[in-house]
């Protein structure tokens, strides 16, 4: 792994999670959405090492006092890897013209890590089914995965060689 992709993936996986989080501004600010809750996200992942992967309900478990940093941490993580998945999989003709379709393609399927992997783990359920509103929940994550490979893209174009 050479340190240009390093810092491609770091570049272009902080752009497409920076995507992800002024959409959910936009959301909070105009239209009442509540943010996300980075504290819960990082408790989930400082118990997986522990252990602990599904829990009945992450926020009734015992947290830590930077578990906001960790989520904060584990939430551009997580897009810097699949950042690098991505330039992995369309290697260095994608790098040098990234197009939009193989970005989109990723985002979407990294939905499945939401649901299947975190939602269920942190006491939602598959996909958010033990939730009063899963379907709303859904559609909400596959815009935000949307506004992660925009991102991703933009970051993309901004330092092809």
């Amino acid at each position: 792994m050479t340190n240009e992709f390093i810092f491609r993936s770091l570049f272009v996986g902080a752009c497409g999670t920076a995507a992800m989080d002024v959409w959910a501004l936009v959301l909070f600010y105009f239209f009442g959405q509540p943010k996300p809750n980075w504290g819960l996200v990082g408790r989930w992942f400082l118990w997986v090492p522990r252990g602990f992967v599904f829990h009945k309900d992450i926020a009734l478990e015992k947290g830590w006092w930077y578990e906001e940093e960790a989520g904060w941490i584990a939430h551009y993580a997580t897009g810097i890897v699949y950042a690098g998945a991505l330039m992995f999989w369309q290697g260095k003709g994608w790098i040098a013209h990234p197009t939009l379709l193989p970005t989109l393609i990723l985002s979407w399927l990294t939905v499945g890590a939401g649901w299947f992997l975190l939602q269920p783990g942190m006491g939602a359920g598959w996909a958010a089914s033990k939730r009063p509103n899963p379907w709303k929940i859904r559609v909400m994550n596959l815009v935000a995965h949307t506004w992660f490979g925009l991102g991703m893209w933009a970051g993309a174009l901004l330092i092809a060689s």
